[in-house]
């Protein structure tokens, strides 16, 4: 049997979450009420899913998501059905520019490895049915380095960060298998705790380890949980300053982490946000080898829906192209439009809009 070799990431792709419609807000309400049952619910979620999955394909897209419509933040949802780590409600929420994110964490209670009934596995079987051969079907989770944020690890379990390393790297290669037997060739690692490391004061953390030690270990885990995955697999990182209602949580170009985790993360390709200053120029991506990762450059904003200029976004590729090849340069927007389920501040339309317009832009630059 052949194997299907797909070749992401795609010259338009993104980055995954969509704004929820009306419909999943309201039966969520009335799910937490009791008014509804799960299976309604999920009956619900169901029916959305498979209309943004043709919204998609009509669009353009090659990859598809199932928008993160079954879940309520982009990262806790996943985490909190690892073995060992639990879900609760802080004192207060993360501290972005303007505002504060919903006060929602995560916490490990025990020694963590992959739990083979997530749910996400059942999520991504039925969001696949539903694709079919249509399109790319790509799941979305949250990076390995998640777990090194500040108040996750527990000290009492984990006195030593390298064992607490060594077993997130094996509950991910854990993961990466069981989503590869249920049919998933294309995911992507979010990591807002690496574009931290990118910050004039780093945001979210607190580590008693300097900051060249907290690259190189967040490399070791990134690589420790690739090493071995099946060749047919394509893995993504994309690198997130914060995503929530518009907002974001810090800033500061790539220059502190490309020689390193620029230039050795061993991933098919690296999502990186460029769509304003908050992210400097694109000298880092010299870092980058030339055949090695596709590099999907998030000129396009999510977090408004005014539309780029065409002709500008032209000119930042070709400026791109300077430091990585051309063919081997991608766009997509900078992060998704709803990494939570409050969703970011455009209406579905403008969502909608954005996406055909990059797609209808990386034909203009590659066709």
């Amino acid at each position: 049997m052949t194997k299907t070799i797909v070749k992401a990431p795609f010259k338009a792709d993104h980055v995954g979450s969509l704004l929820r419609p009306s419909s999943i807000h309201e039966a969520r309400e009335k799910f937490t009420k009791g008014d509804i049952t799960a299976e309604e619910l999920r009956a619900i979620e169901t029916e959305e899913i498979k209309r943004i999955v043709d919204k998609q394909i009509e669009v353009g897209l090659q990859a598809v998501t199932d928008g993160e419509f079954r879940r309520r933040f982009w990262h806790t949802d996943f985490m909190e059905h690892l073995n060992g780590v639990e879900g609760y409600v802080p004192e207060q929420g993360y501290q972005f520019v303007g505002v504060e994110t919903e006060a929602y964490n995560v916490r490990v209670t025990d020694k963590v490895s992959f739990n083979p009934e997530h749910p996400h596995l059942k999520d991504f079987i039925e969001f696949k049915e539903i694709v079919g051969d249509r399109a790319v079907a790509k799941m979305t989770i949250p990076s390995p380095n998640q777990f090194f944020n500040a108040g996750i690890r527990n000290e009492e379990i984990y006195p030593d960060i390298e064992e607490f390393a060594k077993d997130i790297v094996q509950a991910y290669r854990d993961a990466l298998q069981a989503f590869y037997e249920a049919g998933c060739r294309y995911i992507q690692l979010d990591d807002v705790y690496i574009a931290g490391l990118c910050a004039p004061e780093l945001p979210f953390a607190k580590s008693d380890l300097e900051r060249e030690e907290l690259i190189d270990l967040a490399l070791r885990v990134a690589n420790g949980v690739l090493e071995g995955k099946p060749e047919d697999l394509v893995v993504t990182t994309h690198l997130c300053r914060g995503n929530y209602q518009s907002a974001y949580a810090f800033e500061g170009p790539y220059d502190r982490i490309a020689p390193n985790f620029l230039a050795k993360e061993k991933v098919n390709g690296f999502f990186l946000e460029y769509d304003d200053e908050r992210s400097g120029d694109f000298k880092p991506l010299k870092h980058i080898p030339t055949g090695g990762p596709q590099v999907v450059l998030g000129v396009f904003t999510s977090k408004s829906g005014e539309l780029e200029d065409k002709e500008a976004i032209k000119s930042r590729v070709q400026e791109a192209s300077q430091y990585v090849p051309l063919e081997q340069l991608c766009i997509s927007p900078q992060c998704g439009f709803a990494s939570t389920h409050h969703g970011n501040k455009l209406t579905e339309e403008q969502q909608w809009e954005k996406l055909k317009f990059i797609v209808d832009v990386s034909k203009e630059i590659w066709e």
